[in-house]
């Protein structure tokens, strides 16, 4: 495979991409959130998600871009989950549920056809 200054940048920005998002994670893990079952819900569908993800990129079905791509995804629906959450002390609305569980939707479909 040839890579070209523009696939290396896009390699080395990845690369730094993941290396922050594991640090964040670390630091600040999502742990459940005591009386938010909404919060809860959200929270443990990205966190599946990111798991089938890592197996897709493990076991060769999905390429290191659709995981990047899904990632992505993933953390658009957890900052827009976080304004969401600002607003209201740290509950969702249902309609704020609602509208990430249908991105939640699209995203799942999407990572089970590069897997399949």
């Amino acid at each position: 495979m040839k890579l070209t200054s523009k696939s290396t940048l896009f390699v080395f920005v990845l690369g730094i991409t993941l290396a922050a998002g594991q640090a964040m994670a670390q630091a600040a893990p999502q742990a459940n959130v005591p009386g938010h079952p909404r919060v809860n819900e959200v929270n443990q569908r990205l966190d599946n998600q990111q798991n089938r993800i890592d197996q897709g990129v493990a076991s060769g079905t999905m390429t290191q871009k659709q995981a990047v791509r899904d990632e992505t995804q993933d953390a658009n629906i957890a900052r827009r989950e976080s304004v969401d959450e600002a607003r209201h002390g740290g509950h969702l609305t249902k309609a704020e549920q609602k509208r990430l569980n249908h991105s939640e939707n699209q995203d799942s479909k999407r990572i089970y056809r590069q897997k399949h």
